[in-house]
């Protein structure tokens, strides 16, 4: 297929892009710059420069292709609702394309998405729209699009590791270091689903071909990582102590990030193991932190 790839200069995105090239594929990846540009030409990908607010330019690279596979999202998380909401004007405006064919729009939500009740694992068969998490808009646009014959499908995603970065942890060790000393909420036994990067690459390949509209998958190899097991392991990194705090503390401490740090949201991938045959491989997340070069921060 030749596939248009959003995001595919990005940590994910990077490793995707020569997955999908390993495999036959032939890939137009999305970027913004020349330097974006210049190293998908050298992975042997074909360059389009557009940003997530040119929603013209966006469309106009998935128009020529076979499938479509949205991987890129602003990170922005202090912005975050608004960021939601881009999410959702882009996947509406690739959905205009696709409309009226088979082709295939895959795109990406967190694995939050699918908890049906606090402390439950998330499933790849629920879909909460009244979750807090306002990336449920994500999957909003995408349910809309499939019940107008859009061939929609969607890969949810946990904490994505490796040993530079590890999704909302980045952030984390970095507010961390400013702060001068590691946090967690109460006794810290809230978990986090967790997946090595090139294990979710081939995990987005996977479900591409297979096509499947109304699919949801979840790139989830460990199905919860306590935080303070995290905590405990950033501390030691950065050589920083290592607290417990109450809620009102921990408003003050993690700021933006409190909608997150305190939240319980294990996730299981039993049903996307058994549909595409995905057998996670990579290292789990505490040993990825644990050879992480912590002098950067």
């Amino acid at each position: 297929m030749r596939i248009f790839v959003t995001g595919a200069t990005g940590f994910i995105g990077s490793r995707i892009v020569p997955e999908l090239l390993a495999a036959g594929h032939e890939v137009i990846g999305m970027t913004r710059s020349d330097d974006g540009a210049a190293s998908l030409r050298a992975a042997g990908a074909e360059p389009h420069r557009a940003t997530l607010e040119d929603l013209p330019s966006i469309q106009a690279g998935a128009e020529g292709a076979d499938a479509v596979l949205h991987a890129a999202f602003d990170h922005d998380f202090s912005n975050f609702v608004a960021n939601c909401e881009k999410d959702r004007r882009v996947i509406e405006s690739l959905g205009a394309v696709m409309k009226g064919s088979r082709r295939p729009l895959l795109i990406t939500s967190g694995t939050g998405m699918g908890q049906a009740a606090h402390g439950q694992p998330a499933t790849e068969d629920v879909f909460n729209p009244d979750h807090p998490n306002p990336r449920k808009l994500t999957e909003i646009a995408g349910q809309a699009l499939l019940d107008e014959g859009v061939n929609v499908s969607v890969v949810r995603l946990p904490q994505v590791h490796d040993t530079v970065r590890q999704g909302l942890i980045t952030p984390f060790i970095e507010l961390s270091t400013q702060k001068g000393r590691v946090g967690y909420v109460g006794e810290g036994r809230n978990r986090w689903p967790a997946a090595p990067v090139d294990d979710v690459a081939r995990l987005y390949r996977l479900a591409l071909e297979k096509a499947e509209p109304g699919a949801r998958y979840h790139a989830v190899a460990e199905e919860g990582v306590e935080i303070r097991d995290i905590a405990r392991v950033v501390g030691a990194g950065l050589g920083l102590p290592v607290v417990s705090l109450s809620e009102e503390e921990s408003r003050d401490h993690f700021g933006w990030m409190g909608i997150f740090v305190g939240v319980d949201m294990p996730a299981s991938s039993a049903l996307t193991r058994e549909r595409l045959g995905w057998a996670p491989t990579g290292p789990t997340l505490l040993s990825d932190l644990e050879r992480m070069d912590y002098r950067r921060h």
